[in-house]
């Protein structure tokens, strides 16, 4: 799947096909390279300005769907980027550092559970080492088990679903506090779920509102430092979370296509929303959430 790059002008309801992807699962946490169909991450497309030149990020979840993108984009924008990711990830992961050194950046990968007592902390510590600092941090990564009933909603999934979402992004940005200048950039991952709830989703959608008010609340505190914190809150967007149990295996076929644009959204159209509040034009947007949700209306 390829399409024209970025910048080109184009109607956004044909720039990607229509999709109806089979019925189909993966264990957790999912592969893009066993994906059908496969997405668009921008290893085609993506076309790089300048705009993150010598930019130093750190990205969770940086081994498939939208968190690739980004890596995949800030690359080509000019930052070194240090990718975590799960073990089982390997294979994609290893993708996306190939692309990152062809774009002539150094790519650092960092593999481990945001759930390990003690990993967000050293996370941060290796990142910041690794890469001779650190200016940009995209917390991206997150866990979405979709389940019918609230009492068949353990107290494990809930836990550690939170434990992932929102209690690493509390550590991780804690930590990076040591390191970031100003001028620095947080960006998080929120999502429309924060704001419209599916009832089969409801420990995922908790912690995405708690995530939208965290960037909101610590944009405040950071911004006298020079620190700039926002959000961006993806639509429905097709990656391997949606057939790890991310969503009902009978839903899949229609992902997406509920939107106004009528369309499951493709990570790459992710990208530029990353790479614009990371970069030096966003510098009077703090505590901000850029819905990128194919049209549905949101806050």
């Amino acid at each position: 799947m390829a399409s024209t790059d970025q910048l080109t002008f184009q109607d956004p309801t044909k720039r990607f096909p229509v999709i109806s992807p089979p019925k189909q699962d993966q264990p957790e946490p999912g592969l893009d390279a066993d994906l059908v169909p496969q997405t668009d991450r921008g290893e085609e497309s993506y076309r790089g300005t300048g705009r993150l030149e010598g930019r130093k990020a750190l990205i969770t979840g940086a081994d498939s769907g939208i968190g690739a993108a980004v890596a995949i984009a800030f690359a080509r924008e000019g930052a070194d980027v240090a990718l975590n990711y799960l073990p089982a990830e390997e294979e994609d992961a290893r993708k996306i550092c190939e692309l990152i050194e062809e774009a002539g950046r150094k790519a650092v990968a960092l593999p481990g559970d945001l759930a390990a007592e003690g990993f967000p902390e050293q996370l941060v510590h290796d990142a910041a080492r690794e890469l001779g600092g650190l200016d940009a941090l995209v917390n991206n990564a997150g866990k979405q088990i979709a389940v019918q009933s609230l009492e068949e909603l353990s107290a494990d999934q809930w836990e550690t679903t939170f434990e992932v979402n929102i209690h690493a992004m509390f550590r991780i940005t804690k930590t990076a506090l040591e390191y970031l200048p100003a001028g620095a950039t947080i960006v998080n991952s929120t999502s429309i779920q924060a704001y419209k709830p599916s009832e089969d989703l409801i420990d995922y959608a908790a912690t995405k509102a708690a995530i939208n008010n965290f960037t909101k609340g610590i944009a405040q505190q950071l911004a006298q430092r020079g620190i700039r914190v926002n959000a961006v809150a993806p639509g429905p967007i097709w990656t391997p979370l949606q057939v790890s149990d991310g969503q009902p295996k009978e839903a899949l076929p229609e992902f997406g296509k509920n939107t106004p644009l009528g369309r499951a959204g493709q990570p790459t159209e992710l990208a530029p929303a990353y790479v614009f509040l990371t970069s030096a034009e966003s510098s009077y947007v703090l505590g901000e959430t850029l819905n990128v949700n194919g049209g549905t209306p949101s806050p």
